[in-house]
């Protein structure tokens, strides 16, 4: 999917650029896999629930099958479409026993190509198997953590794990963030990069377009006063003072993961900055 530029008529148009969903062939979504999405921002007896949220375009909720648990069913892709929900775009399968569900759909995947998830597959972009079976040096997404729970991480637009090793009943995989880790071999994950590649070169060029996607202003801590943030007050321009901190006065400083967290050990080298 291309990006497409705008002409400078006006300020707001000069460093604009979006996409131009030549990719996308349905433009309404499937009504059975849609459901209503409240609103989580706003306020609660005066105060703010959540901040920097509030506004945007009204959107529907996609479900989308990140388990691939019907396994051995044929299915041929029906459509791709536009998800506002998330950064990549998904595709509609049709199953051969009548069902439909969402994939998240990877690049190179077209209107009528066959997908399928089982223990043994062809190594094609939209196929789901165990990382266990499949060779080193493929590219998936949508990949398990705990088997049968469903893919949870490398799902965003333009992704894709690289199967570097095996080793006894784990895989080494390389993830986007260049941290390697281990995960267990029945975990299942779809073949293919996640499409949509040109989504993180897109320049919104104004204000307006972050409201639309629910995004309000941010206002920074030190511009505060000091009772509504720890790094507010003083006279002027100030610094943070000590360390950086969260709006609770947690340390934000440096690494914030704990080193007491259970995944720690599956964790074979931390991601670079």
């Amino acid at each position: 999917m291309s990006l497409r530029v705008f002409k400078p008529t006006t300020p707001a148009q000069r460093f604009k650029s979006g996409l131009n969903f030549e990719e996308i062939t349905k433009t309404r979504p499937e009504k059975s896999l849609t459901r209503s999405l409240a609103k989580t921002s706003g306020r609660s007896f005066g105060k703010v629930t959540q901040r920097g949220i509030g506004g945007g375009h009204k959107q529907n909720f996609r479900l989308i099958d990140f388990k691939r648990n019907k396994r051995g069913i044929i299915a041929s892709v029906a459509s791709i479409e536009y998800d506002p929900n998330r950064t990549a775009n998904i595709a509609l399968l049709h199953y051969e026993d009548g069902e439909k569900r969402y994939i998240l759909a990877p690049q190179d995947l077209k209107v009528g190509s066959k997908v399928v998830a089982d223990e043994k597959t062809e190594i094609k972009a939209g196929n789901a198997m165990p990382l266990g079976k499949m060779p080193i040096g493929t590219v998936i997404h949508n990949v398990e953590l705990i088997p049968g729970a469903g893919g949870s991480i490398v799902r965003s637009a333009g992704t894709g794990a690289i199967i570097a090793a095996r080793e006894g009943n784990y895989v080494h995989l390389k993830l986007p963030s260049k941290e390697i880790r281990k995960v267990h071999v029945s975990c299942y994950a779809t073949i293919g990069q996640i499409g949509n590649i040109d989504w993180k070169n897109i320049s919104l060029g104004k204000a307006g377009r972050s409201r639309h996607l629910g995004r309000r202003p941010k206002v920074r801590g030190v511009a505060m006063d000091p009772a509504s943030h720890p790094h507010g007050g003083g006279e002027g321009k100030s610094g943070t003072g000590m360390n950086p901190k969260t709006r609770t006065g947690k340390s934000a400083f440096g690494k914030t993961r704990s080193r007491k967290k259970p995944s720690s050990k599956f964790i074979l080298s931390r991601r670079k900055k």
